[in-house]
């Protein structure tokens, strides 16, 4: 795991002795406040600023640790801890990318994936996803056909391997990882009217598009505010197909492509696109909060 103090003085550009003697006197229960104005001598002048952004790193990483040893250890559990994973994990740098790399080892809730495993569809998927050529394609689908566990045609047997690969594309945290990047670095953030109000309060982001990595935070809790009285609606707009493509190259040599390209669409619209724009709603909607908690302290 991470040298904390080290992290937050690399950080926040301090003294890595100035962040140690900080943290002591926190855990200790000295208040922001009296640190600032009576153990300057001891954190080597920090402004209550400094301390302040010190102490909400410090919780983070906490955080972070803590929950990066409980994933270490339910992994373990479930004896899937390979020596590459534990590296990424231990590697991770926010709570977001540890969610990722769990994600395939959750304790899963009845999806079409899982039903789809249940009635004994993991081989058909592993074959699909292997991508071999199978001789007599149908003859196959149809060696998967069971009455009792409700496979009655080849297509309910196509369809369920499609879900559980599906579910597994969705949980690739290198896909997730890219695409919330992708989506940082160039997506737009955009509000339409759907109504004014008798004061026009929202005309501003009737028809208003940002990068989401530009967008201040007094905008997104404007339009936030907006979205609750019903009179605007926000998005996020990014190149879907760029996503798609950077997916799809890990597939280009499979026999059949057509069928996961279908997959990937699917995987995308009804799984990942969800999963990560609330992520991002989240985070924007944390950031943009912290950041007025600090105008009114100012």
């Amino acid at each position: 795991m991470e040298d904390i103090s080290l992290t937050i003085a690399k950080e926040l550009d301090l003294s890595r002795k100035s962040v140690e003697a900080a943290i002591k006197l926190l855990d200790e229960g000295n208040t922001i406040p009296f640190i600032a104005r009576y153990k300057k001598d001891i954190t080597n002048n920090l402004t209550d600023t400094n301390l302040r952004d010190l102490e909400e790193r410090l919780i983070y990483l906490r955080n972070l640790n803590e929950r990066k040893n409980s994933v270490l250890d339910l992994i373990a559990e479930k004896g899937k801890l390979s020596e590459e994973l534990k590296k990424a994990i231990e590697d991770a740098k926010t709570l977001a990318e540890v969610e990722d790399l769990y994600r395939p080892y959750k304790e899963k809730r009845k999806t079409r994936g899982v039903i789809a495993k249940e009635k004994g569809l993991e081989n058909l998927a592993l074959a699909l996803l292997l991508g071999k050529e199978i001789k007599d394609f149908n003859l196959y689908l149809a060696s998967f056909i069971n009455q009792e566990k409700d496979v009655k045609t080849i297509e309910d047997a196509l369809n369920g391997a499609k879900d559980i690969i599906a579910e597994n594309i969705a949980d690739e945290a290198k896909y997730r990882k890219y695409i919330k990047e992708i989506i940082l670095k160039e997506g737009l953030f955009e509000s339409k009217e759907k109504k004014k109000d008798e004061k026009d309060t929202y005309g501003t982001y009737a028809s208003f598009s940002i990068l989401i990595k530009k967008i201040k935070p007094y905008q997104f809790l404007a339009i936030s505010r907006g979205e609750k009285e019903k009179c605007l609606k926000s998005s996020l707009n990014y190149d879907k197909e760029k996503i798609k493509e950077y997916i799809l190259k890990d597939y280009r040599d499979n026999f059949y492509l057509d069928i996961i390209k279908e997959i990937i669409d699917d995987s995308l619209k009804r799984l990942i696109f969800p999963s990560v724009e609330n992520e991002i709603y989240s985070e924007l909607k944390e950031m943009a909060e912290d950041k007025s908690i600090v105008v009114f302290k100012k």
